[in-house]
């Protein structure tokens, strides 16, 4: 049986909350990803992610300045974890 370890992204890219929408594209940008995903704030919190999907539905769509709106205040919280060992049939 196929492991989700096998299957899923092991270098991921992280950014700060507090980040720029504007930051957040341009290292998205730069490393030709599609997500990000969002640093906790302190020991307990959970992680988020932001897409880019959430930066055109969010904030272009609206006409919002992406130099002006934070990571926070579009990102989705809290990501579901999964254990790398569990079965990828389970996981999906």
């Amino acid at each position: 049986m196929m492991q989700a370890k096998e299957i899923m992204t092991k270098d991921v890219v992280t950014v700060s909350g507090s980040a720029t929408i504007a930051d957040a594209v341009a290292m998205m940008k730069d490393k030709g990803l599609r997500a990000l995903i969002v640093e906790p704030r302190y020991n307990g919190d959970p992680y988020g992610i932001v897409t880019e999907t959430d930066i055109v539905y969010k904030v272009a769509a609206y006409g919002h300045d992406p130099k002006a709106m934070h990571v926070y205040e579009i990102m989705t919280k809290p990501c579901i974890v999964v254990n790398p060992e569990l079965g990828a049939d389970f996981v999906a």
